[in-house]
């Protein structure tokens, strides 16, 4: 369900005029320190001559996800980036109470991306996410949130997005990711009720926490882009993935039992059903167990960490849809775009990735 929202103007914030033409740098005030200084999100708009729509760009909504503060700040800092039509606002730092603690969480412990769209007299992260709602959401026609895979984690770079909006299908189109994931988020998540609000907002998950990875941000810049040419806003022809995939569902594999894993796949690998993703292994080497895949997939994201007990995490598949074939997908990537490539061995560089133990490669169960 689409809801009515009052529609507040790009170029007028706190009594300041951003005329059309014009660029300018503005603050938000969401907080208040504990010292009663007042926290203020700092914000840069720039504005076209010519009318059109009106884009918001954010990032570290949870605070130690920063890849995106720093493909955003590339895109201020670019003196060649001309608007044709509409409006962009650009804040690379939603959640400053969470960043200046590089802290996922505001200083109340809650996750300020599932208390949209908030209430002015609720807890910290209620009225923080009502302020930004009002503020931001109310202004813009399109939106991307930029984020990064949880603290010990690493993502393969996909776009996610309610498909099922025409609006939202169209951004994610635009946008170029080589993976799609179709879904509406969790319930108070920002992209979730600004689609409710009358704002198509999709999300980019890439890289980890605490990092300005090179790879992540060239595809978060690249995709931006793409979105501003395919709206018309900049000069130029979208540059996107040559083989987009969607798909619907994912799940995350876990440890069966307690050890130190050998990986055998790194993000953005295409794995088959039944190949093994990671051996677990005794602190001596001495083989425990063998992870392998359920299905046909893309590894979407994985821990970093390679020591785990039962059940924690270990990677993120997302499953093919039944027509597409794994080795026909590989045969496409290496064919096409080397992009897609480079960032899943830019990530990979972080863990140890060896080949299963022979024995095991052809393995048909879930755990050895």
């Amino acid at each position: 369900m689409t809801t009515e929202r009052n529609r507040k103007p790009v170029g007028v914030w706190n009594g300041t005029e951003i005329k059309p033409g014009e660029s300018r740098n503005v603050n938000l005030a969401v907080s208040e320190s504990y010292s009663g200084m007042t926290m203020k999100i700092p914000i840069h708009v720039r504005r076209a001559v010519e009318e059109g729509p009106t884009l918001l760009v954010t990032a570290a909504l949870h605070g130690d996800e920063i890849n995106g503060t720093g493909a955003i700040r590339r895109l201020i800092q670019d003196e060649e980036l001309k608007l044709l039509r509409g409006s962009v606002i650009f804040v690379p730092v939603l959640n400053l109470l969470a960043f200046d603690r590089h802290s996922r969480y505001l200083p109340d412990r809650r996750d300020l991306n599932r208390s949209f769209p908030g209430t002015s007299n609720g807890s910290v992260a209620s009225r923080m996410a009502r302020t930004i709602f009002d503020e931001l959401i109310t202004r813009a026609d399109y939106g991307i949130d930029l984020h990064t895979a949880a603290i010990r984690r690493t993502n393969y770079p996909n776009v996610r997005g309610d498909l099922t909006d025409p609006k939202v299908k169209k951004l994610a189109k635009a946008f170029g990711c080589e993976i799609v994931m179709n879904g509406k988020g969790p319930r108070g998540a920002l992209r979730r009720e600004a689609c409710r609000a009358g704002c198509p907002t999709i999300i980019l998950e890439g890289g980890e926490v605490w990092k300005v990875e090179p790879g992540i941000v060239e595809a978060a810049v690249r995709g931006i882009l793409n979105v501003m040419r395919t709206f018309k806003m900049i000069e130029g022809e979208p540059v996107r993935a040559e083989n987009p995939i969607v798909m619907d569902k994912s799940r995350w594999i876990r440890a069966e039992r307690g050890g130190f894993l050998q990986f055998h796949i790194k993000p953005g690998d295409i794995v088959r059903k039944r190949q093994p993703l990671a051996t677990n292994t005794t602190l001596l080497g001495k083989e425990r167990s063998v992870l392998v895949s359920p299905f046909n997939a893309v590894v979407l994201g994985m821990t970093t960490l390679p020591a785990v007990s039962p059940g924690e995490p270990v990677c993120n598949l997302g499953r093919l849809p039944d027509d597409i074939d794994p080795t026909d997908l590989k045969q496409l990537r290496n064919a096409g775009h080397i992009f897609e490539d480079r960032i899943s061995e830019e990530l990979g560089s972080n863990i140890v990735v060896v080949k299963p133990p022979d024995r095991v490669r052809s393995s048909t169960n879930g755990t050895r």
